[in-house]
């Protein structure tokens, strides 16, 4: 008889979730964190990031109050109160994710850190402890790329940045993705000078389009872009020295170009656990291809090759099918068609399925259906008109991806998730009764547009002008 039905190596969004379950059905859980119970999300991601984006548009709404008829002035910063409202944000969701609370529900939570000591056991320093179903969910980490003399130059990471005791003078990123962008315009709100570098395109994940806009907005911002820039070297300073000879220096240095999956110090060999440079290999349903009696969730999966996805909520997707399949032994896989994203950046860009260029890539044939934020007319009532959603669609109306730049388009971007997984028709979409005035009003304008060409064709009308005649 092992000593637990399962063991779950890491506290953070997917182990959480898995543990919270198996232990209020009464099964015998271990629950082994080497860090702080949360992960990252909690202590140095989501959670802290977004609070600090709180501060920086209100920092940015005071600014854009006088086109309202509000003057105020210049807003004042105090970085001691920002960094205060960050703690205090992570201090009020910690009890949620504490051992204390995990504990409570009949986990047996272990401060340490786990590796295999065979197919089915762990050890935790001196103590060993078997498990019928292994859970890893250790989540990952900033990674670090090869630019030369980047290592012997002082720099800040999602992991060390909110710890600054002193607010930058001139923030210097390298990386232009989702934790990049948010990181520039909060400091840059928060009144630093940032500039950032990116080897691509700024959102090079997202549609082109809508990444256009964010750009705009950007460059608005006073944020200084260097796109499609190479690397040379990174200098004391600090100051990174571009291929075309342009020297960027400032006062910090933050490297934001992707994250890593955390294998190292799980000794995977010894279970037989299979894993590559983009994370434990698995299935479908999140099952090790080497050993039965393993599953991987949240940043160190890379199931059936597809690689990881770093999200949160990712994190709790493969929770629920790791219950699923682990503890009621039903099928179970995954399906990411539907799965969304946001950069919370003001405005919001977020997106769920394909992007134009996706779907073209895919050869498939599709539609594009746009409706613009500038002719919302609650966006016009608040004075933020930038932004539109954009539908790429099948030619008989069904929504194979969404995007959305506008405020709070995070909040916007669930519908349209249900859409995809539901294969939802725009005909459904456009018949929506809506409250007036809302920004989701953009979105139903942009399925009604679906139907404008052959509604207004020759034959309707023609119709139309037929039935007028009548009595």
């Amino acid at each position: 008889m092992p000593d637990f039905d399962l063991a779950v190596v890491g506290a953070g969004a997917a182990g959480l979730s898995v543990t919270a379950v198996a232990a209020q059905l009464g099964l015998r859980v271990a629950l082994i964190e080497r860090g702080r119970m949360g992960g990252d999300c909690l202590n140095t991601g989501c959670v802290p990031s977004k609070a600090l984006l709180a501060a920086a548009h209100a920092a940015g709404a005071a600014r854009a109050a006088s086109p309202l008829g509000v003057l105020l002035p210049e807003p004042h910063i105090d970085w001691a109160a920002v960094r205060a409202h960050v703690a205090g944000a992570i201090a009020a969701i910690a009890p949620n994710d504490s051992a204390e609370r995990f504990t409570r529900l009949g986990a047996e939570v272990i401060a340490g850190e786990a590796r295999f000591a065979g197919p089915d056991t762990l050890a935790i320093g001196a103590r060993r402890l078997s498990a019928r179903r292994i859970v890893l969910a250790v989540g990952g980490r900033a990674a670090i790329p090869p630019i030369p003399g980047l290592a012997e130059v002082p720099f800040l990471t999602n992991e060390t940045m909110f710890s600054l005791a002193e607010p930058p003078a001139h923030l210097l990123i390298i990386g232009g993705g989702p934790i990049g962008l948010e990181m520039a315009q909060a400091h840059a709100a928060l009144g630093a000078k940032v500039s950032v570098v990116e080897a691509a395109a700024i959102a090079g994940r997202e549609d082109a389009e809508l990444a256009a806009g964010l750009r705009a907005v950007l460059l608005a911002q006073g944020i200084a872009l260097h796109e499609h820039a190479r690397i040379d070297r990174v200098q004391p300073g600090p100051e990174i020295v571009l291929a075309d000879g342009t020297r960027l220096g400032g006062s910090h240095l933050l490297v934001a170009t992707g994250r890593r999956p955390n294998l190292e110090g799980l000794d995977l060999e010894q279970g037989g656990v299979r894993a590559g440079p983009r994370g434990i290999a698995t299935d479908a349903g999140l099952r090790s291809l080497t050993n039965r009696r393993v599953f991987a969730a949240g940043d160190v999966a890379d199931p059936a090759g597809i690689g990881p996805r770093f999200f949160t909520h990712v994190g709790g997707y493969h929770a629920g099918i790791i219950i699923r399949r682990a503890l009621f032994r039903l099928p179970a896989r995954l399906d990411y068609r539907a799965l969304p994203r946001v950069t919370y950046t003001d405005p919001e860009l977020a997106q769920v399925g394909l992007t134009e260029a996706e779907a073209s890539g895919a050869g498939l044939r599709v539609e594009i259906r746009h409706a613009a934020l500038a002719e919302n007319d609650r966006a016009i009532a608040e004075g933020r008109r930038e932004g539109m959603v954009k539908l790429v669609v099948t030619p008989r109306g069904r929504v194979l991806g969404a995007g959305i730049l506008a405020p709070h388009a995070g909040e916007m971007i669930g519908f349209w998730a249900l859409a995809i997984a539901q294969r939802v028709k725009l005909g459904a979409i456009a018949g929506m009764i809506l409250p007036y005035p809302t920004r989701s009003e953009t979105g139903k304008r942009a399925a009604a547009s679906h139907f404008a060409p052959r509604l207004f064709a020759a034959g309707p009308r023609r119709l139309a002008r037929l039935l007028a005649r009548l009595p």
